[in-house]
C-alpha cells in the first residue's frame, strides 16, 4: 500500500506511458492525445456548420472516457492517496523563483498566483486567460498538444512532432526567462 502513497520514479511512470502507445495502436489503431478530446466535445455539443466539427465524433468517444479516467485518477490520487510530505522542489528552481519574488514554501503551486485575488487582476488575466488562449491556439496550430506530439509523434518517428515538441519546450523556456519576469512585476 505504501507504493500508492509515494511518487513513482520517473523511469517507471515513463515506461507505463511509453507502453500505452503501442497498446493503443495495437488494440484498435487509437492515438494518444488530449487536445483532440476538446474537439470531440465541441463536435458532440455544438455541431453547427463549422467544418472543423463535421466528422463522426462517435468513432472517437473512447477518448472522452480516457480523459474522464485521467481526471478521476487525478482526483483519487490527489485526495485518497495524497502524499503527506511536501513537494520536493530542487534548490536551483527555488532560487530562480526567489529571484523573481516568488515564495514557494514547499508548494508546487505558489499561493501568490493561485488565489482568487490574483485571478481577477491584470497579472492573473495575462497568465490565465491570455496564456490559456495562446496554449489553445498553439495546440490547434501545431495540430496536437505536447502529449500527442511528444509521446505518440516521437515514438512514431514523425519529423513534424519532433519540430513541434522542440518548439513547445523552446517557447516555454524563452517565455519563462524573458517574458514572465515582466508579468510578475505587475
Amino acid at each position: 500500500m505504501e507504493l500508492l502513497y509515494k511518487p513513482w520514479p520517473w523511469y517507471l511512470a515513463g515506461t507505463v506511458i511509453g507502453l500505452t502507445i503501442p497498446l493503443l495502436l495495437w488494440m484498435d489503431n487509437k492515438r494518444l492525445g488530449i487536445s483532440s478530446t476538446l474537439r470531440h466535445i465541441c463536435a458532440a455539443c455544438a455541431p453547427g456548420t463549422i467544418p472543423l466539427f463535421q466528422y463522426n465524433w462517435k468513432k472517437e468517444i473512447w477518448s472522452l472516457f480516457f480523459v474522464g479516467g485521467l481526471i478521476g485518477g487525478g482526483l483519487i490520487g490527489g485526495w485518497i492517496f495524497a502524499n503527506p510530505e511536501p513537494v520536493a522542489v530542487s534548490a536551483s528552481t527555488s532560487a530562480y523563483f526567489s529571484s523573481l519574488g516568488i515564495v514557494q514554501n514547499n508548494q508546487l503551486m505558489p499561493t501568490e498566483f493561485f488565489n482568487w485575488h490574483t485571478l481577477f487582476s491584470l497579472k492573473g488575466f495575462l497568465l490565465m486567460v491570455v496564456g490559456g488562449f495562446l496554449v489553445g491556439f498553439g495546440t490547434r496550430y501545431a495540430q496536437g498538444c505536447t502529449s500527442g506530439h511528444g509521446i505518440l509523434g516521437l515514438s512514431a518517428l514523425q519529423w513534424p512532432s519532433l519540430l513541434a515538441t522542440a518548439s513547445f519546450f523552446l517557447g516555454g523556456i524563452l517565455f519563462s526567462r524573458f517574458v514572465l519576469p515582466y508579468i510578475l512585476l505587475l
